[in-house]
This record gives C-alpha cells, structure tokens and sequence, in this order.
C-alpha cells in the first residue's frame, strides 16, 4: 500500500533524523519511490543533502566528544558516536584510496577507517591500539561508500578494553576488525570507580 506525500515526507523526515547518515538511493528502496521523488521531499522539508547533513552532525556533535584524537585526524567522517559504546563513521573511496590499474581499494585505507573509529569510541585521552585481528570480506572499488560501525564489546579487564568493527558497502560487510584497545588504568569505568590501585 502506498503512502501519501504527506505520510511518506513525515515518515522521510523522521528516518534522516533517526539516520543522517542515509542515501538518497537507499531512502528511494525504503519508500519504493524514485530518487527524483526523495530529493523533492527533501527540498520541500528543507532538509540539506547527504554530504551536508554529515558535515552538520560532525560539527555540531563530535568536536568535543572524541577524547583519544582531534577530530580530523579520524580517518572518514563520523555521523554518530557514543563514548565506550558504539561510533559510525563514513568513508567515500575516491582516487587516492585506490590503485591505478585495477580502482580497488588500498587495505590500509579500510583498516585506517576502522582503527581510527575504535580508537575514537574510547572514552580515554591515552586510547591506543594493542592488537588487532582483520578479516577483508571483499574488494572495495572507488565510488563506493564504506560505512565503518563499532561497538565496545567488553570492559572486564583494568587496561584494556575489545572494539569490534565492521565495514559495510551497501548492507554487505567488506572488512571485519576486532582491536585491543590499551587505555590508562587513570580511566573510570562505568560504575564510576578507578581502574587502578
């Protein structure tokens, strides 16, 4: 059954503030519209592209959140970010990323997205990477978009803490990283006590 525009631009609405971080196309397949029909809505609601929204959310919100490094030396663009607990960030493959002779994504390009992500989800000034364990699911090509999601997974050590990240083109995971991230025994967990002695 199909949506009215009011129903569908209300619904619109309130996807891109749940998911700033959302395609046009993938917005045109989650309402069963076409792309020309989104970026309508969108003009009509007043509600910025892509690339400006992500801009918005990374000004606004993460600046004076990530503690472990300044923001711009993240690699990729975070859209959304919980300190100890989850962070999303978002990278387009451009002609720098790539090789020449076949536009495939360089490794260290993904595992620099997902690194710099776990780093930044510690909530820890001193946040460094121990060890890491990677699995590459498939090439990534240029023009394709890498979203990087990373969730902290355990806290049951004094030092350490386990960031498991996951890189996605399209819904399908193209990389996979579990990092040991070392973070001072200074550091409070969440019950609010020291870690250290």
């Amino acid at each position: 059954m199909r949506r009215t525009k009011k129903d569908r631009q209300s619904k619109l609405k309130e996807t891109i503030s749940l998911m700033p971080f959302i395609t046009d196309d993938e917005l045109a397949k989650k309402f069963g519209v076409s792309i020309q029909t989104i970026r309508l809505d969108r003009m009509e609601l007043n509600i910025p592209e892509l690339r400006e929204r992500i801009k918005s959310v990374a000004t606004n919100q993460w600046n004076e959140t990530v503690r472990a490094l300044p923001i711009d030396e993240v690699i990729g663009e975070i859209v959304d970010l919980e300190l100890d607990k989850r962070a999303i960030s978002i990278l387009d493959i451009k002609e720098e990323h790539v090789f020449s002779r076949n536009k495939i994504a360089r490794g260290h390009h993904l595992f620099a997205q997902a690194n710099s992500l776990a780093v930044a989800v510690i909530n820890d000034e001193l946040a460094l990477t121990a060890k890491s364990e990677l699995r590459f699911k498939r090439q990534v090509r240029v023009g394709e978009r890498v979203v990087a999601k990373a969730n902290v997974k355990t806290h049951n050590m004094i030092d350490r803490s386990i960031v498991e990240v996951i890189s996605y083109v399209d819904n399908e995971a193209v990389f996979e990283g579990n990092f040991e991230m070392y973070r001072s025994t200074e550091h409070k967990g969440e019950n609010g006590h020291e870690n250290s002695n």
